[in-house]
């Protein structure tokens, strides 16, 4: 396997002209988190140190980020109280609730649940 710069690749630099948006606050897991407008739910949980999102529903296995655009619904998070949303897909806001997902999410959504 070969490093970037020894085939004359060059890694990826953030030029000058990159500028993130105005600075928010989110509230992961009842902590409150900084975050910048424009950028997805997944960066900021990465970016604060989370690699699982959710826990699987038959296993509890944990899940996180995978394919990163919509596809493979690893990195599904409650979201205001509503479980199932896709961390990669979803811009943060400021005041937004994200929490990791424990199975389905609300008993309420576990499919077959009388409630």
């Amino acid at each position: 396997m070969t490093r970037a710069g020894e085939r004359g690749d060059t890694p990826l630099r953030l030029g000058g002209d990159v500028r993130r948006g105005p600075k928010i606050t989110i509230t992961v897991n009842d902590r409150p988190v900084t975050a910048y407008l424009g950028e997805s739910v997944a960066a900021v949980l990465i970016a604060e140190g989370y690699r699982a999102f959710r826990r699987t529903a038959r296993a509890g296995e944990p899940r996180g980020l995978f394919c990163g655009m919509g596809v493979c619904y690893d990195c599904l998070v409650v979201i205001d109280g509503q479980p199932g949303r896709r961390a990669c897909m979803t811009d943060v806001r400021d005041g937004m609730r994200v929490a990791l997902q424990e199975g389905w999410g609300a008993p309420e959504d576990h499919p077959g649940s009388t409630r």
